[in-house]
C-alpha cells in the first residue's frame, strides 16, 4: 500500500470524526436503526462504524472488537463487535481470557499499536483455534482518560509495520471524537433509572440468575439481534476485570459507568460472592460519579475540575476562592473557561447539564 493511500485514508477518518462531533442532533454517518437506541448512543456507534469502514479500505481485517471504556477505570462498557459465529457461544470465555492476558492489553498501550507476540496465552490459543493469525490493538487514551480500545483480527498474513503505523496515526482524532461524543450525552437530562439490579455470574462468567428488570436494561445497553437474548457485555467486562485484579494482571477497580440512553448513565460493579460466584450490580450513576465523568469528557483541567466539584455545595465566589486558596478573580477566570468548554453560561445550567437535572 502506497504511503499516500494511508495519508488520504487518515484524512478521511479525520473528516468522519469532525462530522460526528459537529452533528447537531443525529449521527453524522449512518448506523443501523434500533428503536432501543437514541441519538447520543447512535452517534458513538456510527462514529466507530464509519471509521471501521474507512480503515478496511487500506487495512484488511476479518473481525473486530471495539469497546468503549470508562475513562477512569478503563473497564469496557459498550462493544461494537463482529466476530466469527463459532466464537459467539464462547463470548464469556473470550472476554475473560482477554482481561487475563497481558499481551495486547489496552491498559499497557500508549501511542503504539500492538500485534500478537510469540507467547501462547489461552486468549491467543482460542483465537488461533478459530483461524485468527494476528490482532492489531489500539487504545484511545488522552490526558483525560481511556475512552476505548480496538482489536482488529486477521486470519491471513500478519499486520505490517506500515499498517500499524497508519492505525497509530488515527489514535488522536478518534480519541478526541470519542470523548467529545461522550460529552454530548450530557446534552440530555437524565431520567429516573430504577434499581439497583443484580446479575449473578459464575467464575466462568456464565449467567446464574438476575433480578427481573435486568433483562430490559441489558437490551438497551447492547441491543441484541431480533429474537435473541441480550448479551450482558458490560457485566462480563466488570466481572472479568475483577478476575484480572484477583490474578494480579491489572489493578484498576472492577466497575464502570456505561451510557444507557439519552442522558442516562448506569454504573456496573462486580463483587465476589462466596468462592465461586460474582455479583454484578447495575444502578443509576451517582451524582458525584456522573460529575467526575462529565469533567473528563468536556476536557476540564485539574483546577477546573476541583472548582466544578465544589459548585453543588452552593458556595459563592469568595468562599470558593478561600477553599481553593485562589483569588476571586482567578476563580472567575476558571468559571469563564469552564462555561466555554461546556457551552453553558451560568453555574445553574452547568450543574444541570453535569448532574442531569
Amino acid at each position: 500500500m502506497a504511503p499516500t493511500a494511508f495519508a488520504r485514508s487518515a484524512a478521511r477518518v479525520e473528516r468522519i470524526c469532525d462530522a460526528a462531533v459537529n452533528a447537531p442532533t443525529n449521527p453524522a454517518v449512518n448506523a443501523p436503526a434500533n428503536p432501543a437506541a437514541d441519538a447520543a448512543a447512535l452517534r458513538l456507534a456510527a462514529l466507530r462504524l464509519a471509521a471501521l469502514r474507512e480503515i478496511r479500505t487500506v487495512v484488511p481485517f476479518d473481525a473486530h472488537v471495539w469497546l468503549l471504556t470508562d475513562p477512569e477505570t478503563t473497564v469496557g462498557t459498550r462493544p461494537l463487535a463482529d466476530v466469527p459465529p463459532a466464537l459467539l457461544p464462547r463470548l464469556p470465555e473470550l472476554i475473560r481470557l482477554k482481561y487475563l492476558t497481558p499481551t495486547n492489553r489496552w491498559t499497557a498501550l500508549h501511542t503504539e499499536v500492538a500485534t500478537l507476540d510469540r507467547t501462547d496465552s489461552p486468549w491467543q490459543a482460542l483465537l488461533r483455534a478459530h483461524g485468527v493469525a494476528d490482532v492489531a490493538s489500539a487504545v484511545f487514551k488522552d490526558r483525560y482518560g481511556c475512552w476505548g480500545f480496538l482489536d482488529l483480527w486477521r486470519c491471513g498474513s500478519p499486520f505490517t509495520t506500515a499498517e500499524t503505523t497508519y492505525l497509530a496515526s488515527l489514535r488522536a482524532p478518534l480519541t478526541t471524537a470519542l470523548r467529545t461524543c461522550v460529552a454530548r450525552t450530557f446534552d440530555h437530562p437524565a431520567a429516573t433509572v430504577r434499581g439497583p439490579l443484580v446479575l449473578l455470574l459464575s467464575q466462568d462468567l456464565e449467567v446464574l440468575g438476575q433480578t427481573p428488570e435486568t433483562h430490559e436494561y441489558l437490551k438497551v445497553m447492547v441491543p441484541p439481534a431480533e429474537g435473541r437474548a441480550p448479551i450482558p457485555a458490560g457485566a462480563y467486562n466488570v466481572a472479568a476485570q475483577l478476575l484480572a485484579v484477583e490474578a494480579g494482571v491489572d489493578d484498576h477497580p472492577p466497575w464502570a459507568r456505561a451510557h444507557l440512553s439519552a442522558g442516562d448513565w448506569v454504573t456496573l460493579r462486580a463483587a465476589r460472592i462466596g468462592t465461586g460466584g460474582i455479583a454484578v450490580g447495575i444502578e443509576q450513576t451517582s451524582p458525584s460519579d456522573r460529575l467526575g465523568l462529565f469533567t473528563r469528557a468536556v476536557g476540564l483541567s485539574a483546577r477546573e475540575t476541583e472548582l466544578v466539584t465544589l459548585l453543588p455545595g452552593g458556595a459563592g465566589t469568595r468562599e470558593l476562592a478561600a477553599r481553593m486558596h485562589l483569588s476571586e478573580n482567578t476563580v472567575q477566570d476558571h468559571l469563564k473557561s469552564i462555561f466555554t468548554k461546556t457551552g453553558t453560561r451560568t453555574r445553574r445550567t452547568l450543574l444541570a447539564r453535569a448532574l442531569g437535572t
